[in-house]
């Protein structure tokens, strides 16, 4: 594997049989990843319709909360289906739901486009994709004796 500077978080995948692998976060975080035969994984495209959810969870939370409370509910869904032909997907779909029912019409309106601008602004994970970044790519030796 590559090292990367301290303040870069990684994560890591290791092969645990045919199509079926378990990732793992710097900070002990494990996740159970797999294609559609495995019932208890998620495939690597859910998983990153997960991070797009979390992100606009995590960049929307404070406007959120500080607007229908700390206890507010929120649920996050993120669809879209993968290109014909093309192993991509064209468009993601970001629907949040929340109570409004304790705002008038104008307060929705507001709360609305603040979500918006949080996520926007702060969604790393939103932000990369819509830029389009690089992924650098090395293939190493593993070295036997480790």
């Amino acid at each position: 594997m590559t090292s990367q500077p301290a303040s870069t978080p990684s994560v890591s995948v290791t092969r645990d049989g045919h199509r079926r692998f378990t990732g793992r976060s710097q900070r002990g975080g494990v996740v159970a990843i797999g294609d559609k035969s495995y019932p208890d994984t998620f495939t690597p495209g859910e998983l990153l319709k997960v991070a797009l959810a979390a992100c606009a969870g995590f960049s929307a939370e404070q406007a959120i909360t500080r607007r229908l409370g700390e206890d507010a509910a929120v649920a996050i869904e993120v669809g879209g289906d993968a290109h014909a032909t093309e192993d991509r997907y064209d468009v993601l779909t970001e629907r949040i739901e929340l109570d409004l029912s304790s705002l008038d019409e104008s307060a929705r309106a507001r709360l609305i486009t603040v979500i918006g601008r949080a996520i926007d602004q702060a969604c790393t994970v939103g932000r990369t994709l819509e830029a389009g970044a690089a992924i650098e790519r090395t293939v190493e030796q593993l070295d036997a004796d480790a």
